[in-house]
Parts: C-alpha cells; structure tokens; sequence
C-alpha cells in the first residue's frame, strides 16, 4: 500500500525504536507484582471493561500491558518472556521500528476494542448472571496472551523457514508451528464464549490487516541481520587527531578560533563546510564546478603534485563564473 509506504516516510522519525525492552519491563513488573500477590492485578490493573465505564478506572486501559505470560509457573514465566522478547526484537528488525509500532499498538488497541464490543454484547443479555459472570472473566484472564499470540503469528510468517526447537527437542520450521497455532486457537475460538470469540477475532484482524497493508515490503533476512551486527561489529573509527572542520574558502578550522561555526551549504553540488565567515558570502559550487574538482584532484594524485586547498579550487572556478557574467550581473 503506497500510502502506507508515505505514511512511513513521513512518520518513521517518531517510532519508538527496541519497543520490546519497554515491553519486557512491563512484563517484569507484573511478574514480581505476581510473584507478591496476584489479585492485585486482577483487582485493580486488568483490562475490566466493567470497571472502566462504570467506575472510570482508565488507567486500566494502559495497566493491562503488565501481564506477564504464563506468570503462573517462575521457569515458564522466565522462558516465556524471553522467548517474546527475542521474537519482538527479530520482527523489528526486519520491519523496521515503525511498521513494527504500528503492529503492536494496534493490536492493544483491537484487544481494547474487543473488550469494548464484550460489554456492549454481554449488557444485552444481562439478565443471564452466569453469561454476564463467565464473559466477564474470560476478558479479564485474556491479558496479553492474545497479543502474544499476533506477535508470534507476526514472526513465524515473517521467518517461515526459520528452524525452532518444538517442545525443546523437535527441530520445525516456524511457519509450521504458526499453522498450529492458528489451528489451536481456531478451536478455542469454536467452543469458547463470546467473550473468547471476541478477544482472539480481534488478535486475528490485527495480524491479518497489517499483512495485508505492507504486504511486498522489503524485509531483512536472519542471514542479512547477522551480517549486518558482525559488519558493525568488526568496522571501527578510529578518531582522527586532525580537526573536524575545515572552511573550504579560508581553510580555517576550530582550532584556529574556537568561536567559529562551521556548516554545510545546501546550495552546493558536493559536501563543502563553510566557517561562520563565509557561510553566506561564498560562490555556490556547480555540478559542472564540482567535476573539475574532482579532474584536478585526480591529476594532482596521478602526478604526486602537492594537493591544493579546496579553497583555491572554490575561489578560481568562482572567478571564472564571475568573469563570464555579463557588467553589472550579481
């Protein structure tokens, strides 16, 4: 989708970048408030429609993020959230910190909105107590189970063939078990409540939406990631002990006065930096000025003559734009 690709464009600065350490602190949180006393998250931090309309507990609509999953079990609790903080990080990775973003809030938002349209259903048959009870729990445990569930959807199509370890032992490729996965949930989506129809429906949509929009978007490889650490790994600057700036019309620099300025012109062809002093005053570079530059600085190397400044280079080809110019032409 072209507008998404603009939309992206246009907004990419703004995204969060590594959303999951934000993420995994939430999830750490909740599993020490678990590990101390776990009605308190069921009592007053769970994603509760109920609460939130009828007593106006917002706060519950961003508290709910802190559901550790599986924080019933300490190992499990442990593995778990690693095992959805890799998976996030690989998938952001490859989409890149927006689309990514864009992924993981709005499946919050569908799992807000299907908590909404729960207690809008369940208040048109509230004269039923035990559908009115059993949908209301059903929303309250869903947690973030279901958006892990998209995140997982979200890596195993993404990285298809990518090899994982099926009940620690069972070596299967990813999308295989996304398959599955869809299979389990399809189940509980035929024999749950509406409550639990509503819930994973809205984990679905999410998945299913952002796969279509970007779909044909440029994704990076587990092969191109690794390539791309080890690259940045092995490149090291090192720090030059000449200055960092040089004026290309005076060659001043800031070690000759540390009250300069220096900046890029963005009328010139090429990158020339400029001191305060001539920043506004030089002979912008033309493309056809800038090969010859480029002609000189070749010949200068061919022939080991000593090199000149950039600056002689500016000053004659402005001379001789100058001497072209008609009388009285500025």
């Amino acid at each position: 989708m072209k507008w998404f690709y603009k939309l992206e464009y246009k907004y990419g600065r703004y995204a969060i970048r590594n959303l999951m350490h934000y993420v995994l602190v939430l999830y750490i949180a909740g599993f020490v408030m678990n590990l101390i006393d776990p009605m308190i998250y069921i009592n007053y931090l769970s994603l509760d429609p109920w609460r939130i309309v009828e007593d106006f507990q917002i706060w519950r609509i961003f508290t709910f993020l802190m559901c550790a999953p599986d924080s019933g079990n300490v190992f499990f609790a442990l593995l778990s959230v690693y095992i959805y903080f890799s998976l996030g990080t690989f998938v952001e990775r490859a989409w890149g910190a927006f689309r990514f973003n864009i992924f993981v809030f709005f499946g919050v938002l569908y799992t807000i909105l299907g908590s909404f349209v729960v207690y809008a259903l369940v208040k048109l048959d509230i004269l039923n107590p035990s559908i009115y009870i059993l949908n209301r729990i059903a929303v309250i445990s869903v947690g973030t189970s279901y958006l892990n569930f998209s995140l997982f959807m979200a890596f195993a199509f993404t990285f298809p063939t990518t090899q994982m370890l099926f009940m620690f032992l069972i070596p299967i490729q990813a999308q295989i078990l996304g398959w599955i996965e869809i299979g389990v949930y399809l189940v509980l989506f035929i024999q749950g409540n509406i409550a639990t129809r509503v819930m994973i429906a809205a984990a679905m949509l999410n998945v299913l939406l952002f796969f279509l929009v970007t779909r044909g978007a440029p994704m990076i490889s587990p092969g191109q990631m690794k390539r791309r650490v080890e690259f940045k790994r092995n490149i090291r600057v090192k720090p030059s002990d000449g200055p960092r700036h040089r004026c290309a019309i005076c060659g001043k620099t800031e070690r000759d006065d540390a009250t300069l300025e220096f900046r890029y012109c963005s009328k010139c062809a090429g990158e020339f930096e400029y001191c305060s002093e001539h920043l506004y005053t030089h002979k912008h570079v033309t493309p056809e000025m800038l090969e010859e530059m480029k002609k000189r600085a070749h010949i200068q190397m061919m022939t080991g003559k000593p090199a000149v400044l950039e600056s002689d280079i500016v000053d004659s080809e402005a001379r001789e734009v100058d001497d072209n110019k008609p009388d009285g032409e500025s």
